[in-house]
């Protein structure tokens, strides 16, 4: 993950960000933005995304924008890599919610932290089995 543009810097327009993901790589589990509609451009690779009940796979070059409130998931398809560019429009500091992420994956946080800070950061976690039944069914 490269952060690139924080709200901070865009007078609240948008922030922005680079992922890079392994060959069937998940990226974000389903949550929902109430402030934002989220821009998602495939720059390489195939990014298959969960939009509500619909999920759908994007190939290089190809974009989606998700509006605010909808549920949402993405991750790379099973047989490629995915290379994306993010925005979300208009932009919530992120920066520090990515911080989060990585202080919890490396154990310097807890989880219960993503948890209570799903306002702050404007990203709100929901259960959504059909994706994760799809995710682990590809895998087998």
């Amino acid at each position: 993950m490269r952060l690139l543009i924080d709200a901070e810097d865009t007078g609240h327009a948008v922030s922005t960000l680079e992922v890079t993901m392994d060959r069937g790589a998940d990226g974000a589990a389903p949550h929902y933005h109430t402030r934002s509609d989220e821009l998602f451009y495939v720059a390489d690779g195939e990014l298959q995304v969960m939009v509500d009940e619909r999920i759908v796979t994007v190939g290089a070059g190809g974009a989606l924008v998700v509006p605010r409130t909808t549920v949402h998931a993405f991750g790379a398809t099973p047989d490629s890599g995915a290379r994306i560019l993010i925005a979300l429009m208009p932009g919530v500091q992120r920066f520090g919610y990515f911080r989060l992420l990585e202080r919890i994956a490396r154990k310097e946080a807890a989880l219960d932290e993503l948890a209570a800070a799903q306002e702050e950061y404007d990203n709100h976690f929901v259960d959504a089995p059909q994706w994760w039944a799809q995710r682990h069914a590809q895998r087998r």
